[in-house]
């Protein structure tokens, strides 16, 4: 591969990868399952304390 092609690969990669960078993210954050479960946990406590009052 000549000089001026690898530069111009080099160039169009870090140009995409700043594209990328600079783009809506697409994907919400990854919550494992035990995080899952204490979140629904502390939903249905808070529910069932707003029920009492």
């Amino acid at each position: 591969m000549n000089r001026q092609k690898k530069l111009q690969q080099l160039f169009k990669a870090k140009a995409k990868k700043a594209s990328a960078k600079l783009a809506p993210k697409s994907k919400t954050r990854y919550i494992s399952k035990a995080d899952r479960l204490k979140l629904a946990a502390a939903a249905d406590q808070d529910s069932t304390v707003a029920a009492e009052s």
